[in-house]
This record gives C-alpha cells, sequence and structure tokens, in this order.
C-alpha cells in the first residue's frame, strides 16, 4: 500500500448502506465512531465502530484441527470442532497444496467459486470480482449464475420482454421524478420500503429515496397491496390492502379479469404491443379450466375484499397508473407468477411506455431504483475469463453439493451439477442467503476443503476448513459509486488491518505465485487502484475527471447527474416496428411459445395461478398455522455487523424478533417481550415476541440476517433467530430455479424453558497445535 493515502482523524468511507465519516483515535488505530452524511442515512451506520473491535473478528490465520490433523475429506463435524491459529506462510502453503491437489487430480470444474455477498462497496476490493479473477488465473472454476434477490425474474423476463429489456427494467425504469410528475396512481404489489432504499450495490454518496418518496406522497396516489401495513414509506401516505402472502397473483388475474369484463382493457394497445391476450382473456374469463378469475375468487385466496379489488381495477383505467412488484414476491415457490401476472395487468391496463405509466420491479427493492440518471460506466476490476463452462443458478449450492452428478431442469435445458470438491468462498455469508440449514450444513460436509475469507467468526467461517483474515473496508484504499451516483469517491484506509488481517489482493497476489500464475501483474493494490481509475477516467462515456492524485486529494469526483429521457418501452411504444423487443415475436409476450415448448410440469405460458405447496389454504397450515414473512433487516445490510448497536437494538429478549397480530399473540398467550418458539418442517429457533396491528392476522414476521446459533440443539436449531432454519431449499420452479426463501408456513408457542444465552457473537475455540491447550484469540 502505498504511503500516504490513508489518514488521521475524521475519515470518510463509503459502504453498500451509505457514505459516512469515522472518527479514528489519536494513535490512528481504532474506530471510536462512525457518523453518517445526511439526514436520511441508513441506521446500519451505527453498527461499524462495534463491528470494527469485536472480539468476533477474525484476526490470524486459522485452520480446523480436524482438517489439519486428519487431511481433506467429507466431515459432519464442521461448525462444531475447534480451530489452530497458524502463520500466513503455512496457511498459504495449505490453500495453494490443496487447490493444486484438487485441480490436478479432478479438474478445475471441482473448485466451486462461492462469493455470493456484498462484502465490500469498493470497485477494486470487491470480494466476488477478486476471487473470481484468482481462480481464473489458476484455471477456472464452476460459476453461479443470476442471484438470490430476483433469480427468478432474471430468467422468467427475457422470454416477456427481451434481454435489452429486462436489463433496461433494472437501469431505466420510470423514474421516481416520472412518477411524481405522471403518475395518478401507484399500485405496488409488496409495498415500498425505506430500509431497502438505503442499500445500494457501490453505496452512493447521498441516500435520496427518502426525498423522492416525499415528492411522489405529496402528488400521487399510492396503494400498497401487502401483508403488513408498515410496508411502505409513511411519506407516501399509501393506502394499504391487505394480501395474504403467496396470494398476490391470485389478486393481480383477478383485476385482469375486471378489466376484461368491464371494457376496460386497451385492446388497441394489446393488438399493438403485445402477443398472447387472448390466451389471458381465455384464462381469466375460465374458458380453459372452468373458474373465472373473479373478485370473489381471488378473495376465497386472497382474503383481499372482492370490492376492494374490483373498485381499484376501476380506479387504475381511470388515469395514469404504474404497478409495481417488489422482489421479494418472486422469491417463492410460483415466484415468477405474480411478475408475470404484474405485467400482464399492466399490459391490460395498456399504459407500457408512457410517462410514468406502465410496469416496474424495483421501487421499494433497492436505492438506486427509478434514480432517473444511468449515469457513466465505473471503473472495474477485470476478472478475466473463466475456462470452465460449468454452472448452477446460485440457490442450488446444497443441490450441487449433495447430488453430484445429477442434471436439473433450467431455463428450457439441463445443468449437470459436476462434483464438487473444494468450495472458495469470499465476501457473503450462505448462513444469511441460504434456506433450510440444516441441509446445508449437509452439503458442507461433503466437501474435501472449505475455504473462506472473512472480517469475522461468521456461521460460514466457523463452518470452514481454512480462515484467512481480510482486511474490512476502513483497513484499506478503494474507489467507491454506485450505479446513478453523484460522485466517484475516494474510500481511504481509515485504520490499519486489525490483528494479522490483510488486503485479499495481497492472498490472491501469494497463492497465483506458488501456483505458477499472476494474479496482480507485476503491480500492488495502490498501483491498480490508479489503473482501474485512469482506465475509467480514459475509456470513451467516462466524463472529465481530474489525475488520480487530484482525484484523491480532493476526495473524488463528480459525476455528471443526467436524467435519461429513454425509459425502458418508451422507444418500443412510440414505434414497435423500428424498435422491436429482444422477443421472439419482437412484442411484449403476454404468452410465450418459448415458455410453453418448454413442456414444463410447472410452468405453463401465460401467467397462472398455480397453488404453492405452502400458503394458508395448504393442508401443511393445518398443523403450521401461521405464515411468516422473511424479510430484508432494517438496521443492518443481510447479516453485516449484527453484533453492532444499531442491529442489537432490534433485538427483543437478546434475539431477533418475532411480530404476531394482537389475535395470533393473544390465542398463544403471548405478550411484548415474551420468548417463542417458531417452528417449521424444517427446523426451529428462539425470538423474542413483537405485537403489532401492523400484520394480518395469521401472518407472522421475522428479518433475516440473525447469526445462526446452533449453540443449544436441545431446545432450538438457533437460538438467536436464524430465518434460515425454518425456509425451504425448494426452487420456485423447474423454469428458473431461484430461491423460495420470502416467506414458509410456521408455528408459535411460548417458550417458558430456561433460555440459552447467544454465544453467535463469540470466537470458535482454539486448540495449540501441539498442546492442545486452548489459546486466546488475538
Amino acid at each position: 500500500m502505498a504511503a500516504g493515502l490513508a489518514s488521521i482523524g475524521a475519515v470518510s468511507t463509503s459502504s453498500h448502506w451509505g457514505t459516512y465519516r469515522v472518527e479514528v483515535s489519536a494513535d490512528g488505530r481504532d474506530v471510536l465512531a462512525a457518523h453518517p452524511e445526511g439526514p436520511d442515512a441508513a441506521p446500519a451506520i451505527g453498527n461499524v465502530a462495534d463491528g470494527h473491535r469485536h472480539r468476533s473478528r477474525v484476526t490470524r490465520p486459522s485452520v480446523r484441527r480436524a482438517w489439519l490433523e486428519h487431511g481433506p475429506g467429507k466431515d459432519s463435524s464442521r461448525g462444531d470442532t475447534p480451530f489452530v491459529e497458524v502463520d500466513w506462510d503455512t496457511a498459504l502453503g495449505l490453500v495453494a497444496g490443496e487447490l493444486e491437489r484438487v485441480r490436478s487430480t479432478f479438474g478445475n470444474q471441482a473448485i466451486f467459486g462461492g462469493s455470493y455477498g456484498w462484502g465490500s462497496a469498493g470497485r477494486l476490493h470487491h470480494a466476488q470480482s477478486q476471487l473470481h479473477r484468482f481462480l481464473n488465473r489458476i484455471g477456472g472454476y464452476t460459476r453461479s449464475v443470476n442471484d438470490y434477490s430476483r433469480g427468478a425474474s432474471m430468467v422468467l423476463l427475457p422470454h416477456l420482454i427481451g434481454a435489452r429489456g429486462t436489463l433496461d427494467l433494472r437501469h431505466k425504469p420510470v423514474s421516481w421524478a416520472d412518477i411524481a410528475a405522471h403518475t395518478d396512481l401507484l399500485v405496488s404489489f409488496g409495498g415500498v420500503r425505506r430500509s431497502n432504499t438505503w442499500v445500494v450495490p457501490g453505496g452512493h454518496a447521498r441516500h435520496v429515496g427518502s426525498d423522492f418518496a416525499r415528492a411522489v406522497g405529496r402528488t400521487t396516489e399510492v396503494v400498497a397491496l401487502s401483508a403488513q401495513r408498515d410496508d411502505a414509506f409513511t411519506d407516501l401516505g399509501a393506502e394499504w390492502v391487505g394480501v395474504m402472502p403467496a396470494t398476490d397473483t391470485a389478486v393481480m388475474l383477478a383485476l385482469v379479469h375486471v378489466l376484461v369484463v368491464d371494457g376496460l382493457a386497451d385492446d388497441e394497445f394489446l393488438a399493438r404491443y403485445t402477443v398472447g391476450a387472448d390466451e389471458v382473456r381465455q384464462y381469466v374469463l375460465g374458458s380453459v379450466d372452468g373458474v373465472a378469475k373473479t373478485p370473489e375468487w381471488a378473495e376465497r385466496i386472497s382474503r383481499t375484499p372482492a370490492a376492494v379489488i374490483r373498485s381499484l381495477a376501476r380506479r387504475m383505467a381511470a388515469g395514469r397508473t404504474l404497478v409495481n412488484v417488489v422482489y421479494s414476491l418472486q422469491r417463492g415457490e410460483r415466484g415468477e407468477q405474480a411478475v408475470f401476472a404484474a405485467l400482464t395487468l399492466a399490459a391490460f391496463l395498456g399504459q407500457i411506455g408512457l410517462p410514468g405509466g406502465g410496469f416496474a420491479h424495483g421501487f421499494g427493492s433497492m436505492g438506486d431504483y427509478g434514480v432517473g440518471v444511468a449515469g457513466p460506466p465505473l471503473p472495474t476490476f477485470p476478472q478475466g475469463r473463466n475456462p470452465v463452462s460449468d454452472f448452477i443458478p446460485c440457490a442450488r449450492i446444497s443441490d450441487l453439493l449433495l447430488n453430484p452428478g445429477t442434471e436439473i431442469p433450467y431455463n428450457g435445458g439441463v445443468v449437470r451439477l459436476p462434483e464438487t470438491r473444494l468450495a472458495y468462498w469470499a465476501g457473503g455469508n450462505p448462513f444469511h442467503h441460504h434456506q433450510d440449514l440444516r441441509r446445508l450444513r449437509r452439503a458442507l460436509s461433503t466437501l474435501d476443503t472449505f475455504v473462506v475469507h472473512e472480517t469475522h467468526w461468521t456461521p460460514t467461517a466457523r463452518h470452514a476448513d481454512v480462515v484467512l483474515p481480510v482486511a474490512s473496508t476502513l483497513e484499506r484504499d478503494d474507489l467507491a459509486a454506485g450505479a446513478g451516483d453523484s460522485r466517484l469517491r475516494a474510500s481511504p484506509r481509515a485504520v490499519p488491518p486489525r490483528g494479522e488481517a490483510r488486503e485479499e489482493f495481497w492472498i490472491y497476489t501469494e497463492l497465483a505465485a506458488r501456483l505458477g500464475a499472476d494474479f496482480a501483474e507485476g503491480l500492488d493494490s495502490s498501483q491498480w487502484l490508479e489503473r482501474i481509475y485512469s482506465t475509467w477516467r480514459a475509456a470513451p462515456g467516462s466524463p472529465p475527471a481530474p489525475s488520480f492524485a487530484e482525484f484523491w486529494r480532493d476526495g473524488g469526483v463528480d459525476l455528471p447527474q443526467i436524467p435519461y429521457q429513454d425509459t425502458v418501452f418508451s422507444s418500443f411504444r412510440e414505434d414497435p416496428v423500428s424498435h422491436p423487443l429482444e422477443t421472439p415475436s419482437g412484442r411484449i409476450e403476454l404468452f410465450s411459445a418459448t415458455v410453453a415448448g418448454f413442456d414444463l410440469p410447472d410452468f405453463a405460458g401465460h401467467a397462472q395461478w398455480r397453488e404453492p405447496s405452502q400458503w394458508w389454504g395448504s393442508t401443511l397450515a393445518a398443523e403450521f398455522d401461521l405464515h411468516l414473512l422473511c424479510n430484508q433487516p432494517s438496521h443492518r445490510l443481510h447479516s453485516q455487523l449484527d453484533m453492532g448497536a444499531a442491529s442489537q437494538s432490534t433485538k427483543v429478549a437478546g434475539r431477533e424478533a418475532v411480530r404476531l397480530n394482537p389475535s395470533d399473540a393473544a390465542a398463544r398467550g403471548l405478550t411484548d417481550g415474551d420468548v417463542a418458539l417458531v417452528r417449521s418442517a424444517q427446523g426451529t429457533l428462539l425470538a423474542g415476541v413483537v405485537v403489532s396491528d401492523a400484520l394480518l392476522p395469521g401472518v407472522a414476521q421475522m428479518h433475516t440476517g440473525a447469526w445462526y446459533d446452533p449453540s443449544a440443539p436441545s431446545v432450538a436449531d438457533c437460538v438467536n433467530g436464524n430465518v434460515n432454519v425454518l425456509t425451504r431449499d425448494v426452487a420456485t420452479s423447474t423454469l428458473t430455479q431461484a430461491t423460495s426463501g420470502a416467506h414458509v408456513l410456521v408455528a408459535v408457542t411460548r417458550y417458558d424453558g430456561p433460555v440459552p444465552p447467544v454465544r453467535a457473537y463469540e470466537p470458535p475455540v482454539f486448540e495449540g497445535q501441539e498442546t492442545g491447550e486452548p489459546l486466546s484469540p488475538r
């Protein structure tokens, strides 16, 4: 690292959840406090100081004792056995030797490159980019595709609106400003949560979502259809329409039914811009299956009053309307149907491509959605090419490890699951992202070797064979910016790395050299930082920018904030012949002959109501009588820094909270502050009770991201409230193979036994390699 870049005193830095300033101790070695920059900043900033100095920091390279003594191989004791601290030379030798053994004996496809996660907002020190570059340099790896956030939509939407349309729907949607200026009615399925808009991949210089929401609240009617009344910005003044989880598709189809039978559908738009409208009409009228998709039919499924559905359809047809569907709706069994049905509903209204009208997929899901500025390309660290063709949809990680050699259907084809001997994970925590943790633990036990880079002893680190301590965002120099950002920011190192932690750049450079590969191309991380900046500065489309030295001295450079005019579908609306979509028909495919031709058992060519195996009307609900929503937390990003003050302020009875409707709490003898046992067909957890009338009866709610704590298995699978011991590891469908972890049926009872302490944030047991005596983590 070049001398002179790090500052002492108050240092400005960036994360996925915002830009903030950290106070550094007089000796320059410790973070004393973190201060937001702006009144609407994310509460998660309040976790920074505690997280930096917490006892759960990984401070030395560590190797699981059983792996060190017995060598690579399957081991069901991962997560339960002590570690031995070793020096860096030993750790690097062990990792390089195991990578060489696996690639030479089994081939590079036997290495899985994990790193699904949000470990750093930096443009250089981006965990996924660095790991993938390293693995590419040593011969490749089995990769994952899509993501946990919107994996189902990423597969489905290209069939309906084309690949470019799918990309523009993410990066050039109808903007908040368009809504404020043109939209009469914003109808959002799933609500528009403020907390999700604090998060931007790469971070933003300033949180802007709250200001946008206030502007929309002053001009536009907003209806939020959700099982939670508080599922939308307060500033929006949204009207709440209650919908039971997993039933939104039925409500959307009933809205289409009203448009059809009341003569409110835009037949001219449907004829010119879509294919498949006739198939949809026949389906909602009941000509296909004998069941008309009336509001009364939808009420029996969703518990949303038929009169409310009918009235809403007429209101939507009466003015400029935008239909928004949030990411979480497609994170469930049959989840794609909600996105398919929402697009269909917007098409029948006929306003797709008009200012402030049509279809959106992301308001309330991500902070950069709808900011109205696409922005220039940003600096990136090149990953190179992966010579290995094997891949999995990212949510099928347990399937990969448990069922090697088998095939799964995916997007009309099949994916063969290769045999995996080594998994290398950096910058992520699958114990947060993935579902059914009992199954995930069984899957990880099948590996020969599990290597993890971590700043803290997360549940993933505790299940690893080799854990390498890495520098945090505050402990390295970087650049930061997100899509549509107003500034590319210098993010200087605030403090030196904790203990023996090292930059991942250094780790990969050393490992690559031991394996006969070149990771760094003769440059250190400071020189690479300057290289990616200078390459960006000289690239076509980049704005005028100063030299790197001036950029670093000034703390950044402003980026142009020019609103895009060509929103998704606007050119297509203007002239569908000259600007066709990248679909077989060139139009919006409300019936996809391609998808229908896949002949899948669980997916047709048009949107359908397909009863999921878990919802309030299923037979399983007789035992598990509450539908648990598992949504993103408000005071942390995913599971990051769960030990911090902000995250801990949301805990109840010392662990994650479960919210219950008053009638459901009373029926179970529960009140605020009680400890409850929550169980599903997959597992059990303890949670602190919060009673709230913001939930529909029959619905419970917990945040994801509590650190997994299996320290009292006789009481519960997790005593800290990690919802993924409850959720199911089943695919949304055979088309998309995406996650279905957004909700699950559960039973909730009072827990009256001795309440075990939470040990999730304690480091593991360390033993001396020779003496077997415990060592204190340094």
